[in-house]
């Protein structure tokens, strides 16, 4: 859009009265700043349309004014304000819908041939100028604007299935808790309510009541540890078979390599929480169009790589350490170790964990 400038500035060059220059210079300086505030718009969201009404006046206040203050300029050595008129329309798709592109090239047709006809006999041009290039340049942003707004739902598409299977993780727990210490705390508070009625009239029946109201708590508390302490010692396997499944499921080509044999079950855990966190880090931080994700078993020690493409060389070197930073301190404590490297656009992260008694 920056090129589309240079052409009305051309007739600046042009004109010799020093006043017409400086109102044409106006002009342009003043549409240049509503042209930035409008590229700007278009990659910053902005959910109550507020900035996108307030520059649709500053654009149309700009098309206003620049009609006397831009027409004149170049007399008839140079259309500038066909070209000024063309860079307009170009610019109509970046802060109203494609649909309004065609009246707006008609009325700045109709615009420019007056202003044709009026400095000089540079109608034919003018009128063909503003229609062909305005309208070739409106094209062009409309399919940048249109393919940008695609790569953000992409990109929110990826952010919103992320948390929906970390949604449905909790669910999932919250799920099989229900079930564990329902049916317990139903018995618990029946025989409870037993024991206080039985308390007066026969207090040896109302102490075995309690007791098994004891025991029954205890088992309750015994099973829920056992519940939570296998969601943290969770299944490597399937761990991987659903990472792979929820990256494939939003457009990332996945390969799995698991390991040969069965890990130890701490080895195991330390792993699955670091595939968890780069899956989450492929989905919400990088554009990936593939991941691999490999786990090899070596001499006193589990490998897994994990390595996708799609991230920016420069980006913050702490984009993606966030998160796994902790994990490196985890890991530390139990003689693993967590790396991360990032080269042409891919990004890998490599750890390795104690796997001998």
């Amino acid at each position: 859009m920056a090129g589309t400038l240079l052409l009305p500035a051309v007739g600046l060059a042009r004109e010799p009265d020093g006043w017409r220059v400086a109102s044409g210079a106006l002009a342009l300086a003043a549409f240049a700043l509503v042209l930035a505030a409008a590229l700007y718009a278009v990659v910053t969201p902005d959910e109550a349309g507020i900035r996108r009404r307030w520059l649709r006046l500053g654009y149309g206040t700009v098309a206003v004014l620049s009609v006397p203050l831009v027409g004149p300029v170049g007399g008839t050595a140079w259309p500038t304000w066909a070209w000024f008129g063309a860079a307009l329309v170009g610019g109509v798709p970046l802060l109203a819908p494609f649909r309004l592109v065609l009246p707006a090239t008609l009325a700045a047709v109709v615009v420019s041939g007056a202003v044709g006809w009026f400095i000089g006999p540079a109608v034919g041009r003018s009128v063909l100028i503003t229609g062909s290039v305005g309208l070739g340049i409106a094209l062009v942003n409309g399919f940048q604007v249109w393919f940008w707004r695609l790569l953000v739902q992409a990109e929110q598409g990826r952010a919103a299935q992320a948390r929906l299977v970390a949604a449905q993780e909790r669910l999932r727990f919250a799920g099989d808790v229900h079930d564990l210490l329902g049916h317990h705390l139903t018995v618990i508070a029946l025989k409870a309510e037993l024991a206080a009625r039985l308390a007066a009239d026969d207090p040896a029946r109302a102490g075995r009541e309690a007791s098994e109201a004891q025991r029954l708590a205890a088992t309750a508390l015994t099973e829920l540890r056992r519940t939570v302490h296998g969601y943290r010692r969770v299944d490597l396997a399937e761990q991987l078979t659903a990472v792979g499944e929820v990256l494939r499921s939003s457009g990332v080509r996945c390969t799995v390599v698991p390991p040969v044999g069965e890990l130890p079950a701490e080895a195991a855990t330390q792993l699955a929480a670091v595939l968890r966190e780069a899956g989450t880090n492929v989905l919400r931080h990088s554009r990936a169009g593939w991941c691999r994700i490999e786990i090899v078993q070596e001499e006193g020690v589990a490998r897994m790589t994990v390595t996708n493409d799609g991230v920016a060389d420069s980006a913050a070197p702490d984009r993606h350490s966030h998160g796994l930073r902790g994990l490196a301190d985890r890991l530390a404590t139990t003689g693993g170790q967590l790396r991360t490297r990032r080269a042409d656009g891919v990004f890998a992260v490599e750890a390795t964990v104690p796997t001998a008694a």
